[in-house]
């Protein structure tokens, strides 16, 4: 008879790639699997196991969930630009002596043809904006758009899957979409709307990337904004099945 104890691990979700970790690990009758959802949209993809939604209170109260919960290992397997989550983990992991594993899947890469301008951030993407482009397709999300409010020569076609709140540029159309997308559909998109620049993040997602086919198809320049590095220490896995792997080895 197996009298091992049943590990707990948390992963910190709301990417595709939380949710195949996530339902790989759910029927696995050693493990008690936490996904952890920010709470940002407003209908999430659920995962599969146990789901909690809202923040820790910084890494202190991460700290103190991961006692009290007594995590055996941390999956940070957020968003590649949830930079302040991606810290806090690190912290909170760190001061409770919990393994911690980033899991982040690669980023985009420029091909032949692609005419890419790559930004340290958003607020330098719009900076770049004003030599680039008149019609700006905008797809970084809706939480950043303050970085473009000063912008009242171009318009913008502004993609997210909740509405945005103000700052945001004076001249903008919303559109409510949840990908993935289709290279047919995003072309489309570019035609109808007459857009001269699309600006993305570098969040290296399939399901999101025939948008940067469509660019390059209609020979429009791209503005991507470069992810932010792991945290120092923290190990990086690309996919789920290395993720799987990691833990595997971590809890045996």
């Amino acid at each position: 008879m197996n009298s091992a104890p049943v590990r707990h691990v948390l992963i910190l979700g709301g990417t595709t790639e939380a949710r195949r970790l996530a339902e790989e690990l759910a029927d696995d009758p050693a493990l008690r699997v936490t996904s952890s959802l920010a709470g940002r949209v407003a209908q999430p993809r659920l995962p599969a196991g146990q789901v909690r939604i809202g923040g820790f209170g910084g890494p202190e109260g991460m700290a103190r969930w991961l006692r009290e919960q007594h995590v055996d290992a941390l999956i940070d397997a957020t968003h590649p630009f949830a930079g302040t989550i991606s810290l806090n983990a690190a912290r909170a992991a760190a001061d409770v002596h919990v393994p911690l594993l980033a899991l982040r899947r690669p980023g985009w890469v420029p091909g032949p043809g692609d005419r890419w301008h790559w930004a340290g951030s958003l607020d330098e993407a719009a900076r770049l904006l004003p030599a680039l482009g008149r019609r700006i397709f905008l797809t970084t999300g809706r939480m950043g758009l303050a970085a473009f409010a000063q912008l009242t020569e171009q318009w913008f076609l502004v993609r997210s899957v909740d509405a945005p709140e103000p700052p945001f540029p004076p001249r903008m159309e919303v559109l409510l979409d949840r990908g993935p997308f289709t290279l047919e559909r995003e072309a489309e998109l570019l035609r109808r709307h007459r857009i001269d620049t699309l600006v993305t993040k570098d969040s290296g997602a399939g399901a999101t990337a025939a948008k940067l086919t469509a660019a390059r198809e209609a020979g429009l320049p791209v503005v991507v904004v470069r992810r932010p590095a792991a945290p120092d220490g923290v190990s990086v896995a690309p996919d789920p099945a290395a993720a799987l792997a990691w833990l595997r080895a971590t809890l045996s």
